[in-house]
């Protein structure tokens, strides 16, 4: 099992920025993905940010050049920094970890840019 902890998530205003972070522990495969997935209100849980498993990163369209994801050395914490932050980047961020044959889920933590 693995045990995915996100923190950071609270209220700002649009333009001003936040980091969050998720700590994995557990059994965790040797190649595995990690990264940040959102879910606004009324919508389905969509991509933010990812490292795949061969260590490349992969960007929403609406996050590129305000979000960036990065990771510790031992690769199993991961922060997305989210700058310049707009209402419709609203909801709840969770963390995944995912290899070939496990996808393991944080329990979220929620972002709310509101004037």
């Amino acid at each position: 099992q693995v045990q995915l902890v996100e923190s950071g998530g609270g209220l700002v205003q649009p333009g001003e920025s936040l980091r969050l972070s998720c700590a994995a522990s557990g059994s965790i495969f040797s190649r595995y993905g990690m990264g940040w997935y959102r879910e606004a209100p009324g919508k389905e849980r969509e991509l933010v940010a990812r490292f795949t498993s061969s260590g490349s990163t992969n960007y929403a369209t609406s996050v590129k050049g305000r979000f960036t994801i990065s990771r510790d050395n031992a690769k199993t914490t991961v922060y997305l920094q989210m700058n310049n932050l707009k209402p419709e980047d609203t909801g709840v961020y969770y963390c995944n970890l995912r290899s070939v044959s496990t996808n393991y889920w944080g329990k979220g933590t929620l972002v709310t840019v509101s004037s």
